[in-house]
């Protein structure tokens, strides 16, 4: 296939220094960490220092991938940046990474996709290279959600964290490299997750700080009924598009939401055979970062093999789903490594 071509040269990742573990999350919140951890399968997760944004950990990211991809910042192409909690409206939050980087021949833009947006940056980059073939592109994934956290509810406080995660995009030997992608985006959902003001039909005031309009909302119930519906669906038409069915697939790196909804939705999808990675014990739910920080752990760990074929994915407010079918290189990864 021709999108074989194109796969990632290297990942990266980069977490907050302080931990945060759940027992502190319960006093806050007023629960028992045992509760914590009964539901969501969540020990740990980090938060970011007072004076650390999005772009620094996204940036802390990237030049994770680069130095172990070997690609220097002034050859990328195209710098992509997913997040939901940029550091302010505007300059987009990529601009900012690409000073920090001295990227200064790229393209750069955000996307917000929420946890699906790693997944839709690398389909973007893939397209963009398809049009500019030997060209590399940066997709970095971070989010800051300890920001937003209303710790009088605790059905979301209790989930989310802080991180970046990134990958460096570019030619892969064939028959390596990206097998295809599923994206799909459901609007009829689009009270699911949500953050009500700030924006130009809820603008900033008094009022919406006071009433809490600035903060993470989810209708958890709603999101797992969205999940199990839509995902499973979406993971199986890209498996057969790509000419493959689910028993063949060897890893699978999902959002990380919930520790007890990906146990169900691997059920439900057919892929208990397959080696699921998981991270949320100890960072939570990181939202765009979940995917690409799960994607760098299970990496640098030695558990990707050559010629594996890896399902990557997320899903999210909007609501999202993005599904992506590769095949690993574990030759563009060590060559990446000996690079670094």
């Amino acid at each position: 296939m021709a999108d074989s071509s194109t796969g990632i040269l290297a990942t990266g990742s980069c977490l907050p220094e302080r931990v945060v573990p759940s027992e502190e999350v319960a006093r806050r919140v007023g629960i028992d960490p045992e509760w914590i951890e009964r539901k969501t399968q969540i020990s740990y997760r980090r938060y970011a220092a007072p004076d650390e944004a999005t772009s620094d950990l996204a940036a802390g990211a990237a030049r994770d991938a680069l130095a172990r991809s070997g690609v220097p910042a002034d050859r990328i192409g195209y710098l992509i940046v997913s997040t939901s909690t940029g550091d302010s409206p505007q300059p987009p939050t990529s601009y900012l990474v690409q000073e920090r980087l001295g990227a200064d021949g790229a393209a750069c833009f955000d996307i917000n996709v929420v946890c699906s947006g790693f997944v839709y940056g690398l389909a973007l980059a893939r397209s963009l290279i398809a049009l500019d073939p030997g060209a590399c592109a940066l997709v970095v994934a971070a989010d800051v959600y300890s920001r937003i956290l209303d710790f009088d509810d605790r059905r979301t406080a209790v989930l989310l964290g802080d991180g970046a995660g990134a990958a460096v995009v570019g030619p892969v030997p064939a028959p390596y490299g990206f097998l295809g992608f599923d994206l799909t985006s459901h609007g009829y959902a689009n009270r699911l997750i949500r953050v009500e003001a700030g924006g130009s039909r809820v603008p900033t005031s008094h009022e919406t700080v006071e009433s809490g309009g600035h903060f993470f909302r989810m209708d958890g119930r709603g999101v797992r009924d969205f999940v199990m519906e839509k995902v499973p669906p979406a993971l199986k038409v890209l498996v057969d598009r790509s000419g493959f069915t689910l028993d063949q697939v060897d890893h699978l790196v999902p959002h990380q939401a919930n520790g007890v909804l990906l146990s169900q939705l691997v059920d439900q999808c057919g892929l208990s055979g397959a080696q699921t990675h998981r991270t949320l014990e100890k960072y939570g739910n990181i939202g765009s970062a979940s995917v690409p920080v799960a994607l760098d752990d299970a990496a640098r760990a030695g558990r990707l093999r050559d010629g594996e074929l890896v399902l990557l994915a997320g899903f999210g407010g909007g609501m999202s789903v993005g599904a992506c079918l590769l095949r690993w290189s574990a030759d563009a990864h060590a060559d990446a490594g000996e690079a670094a």
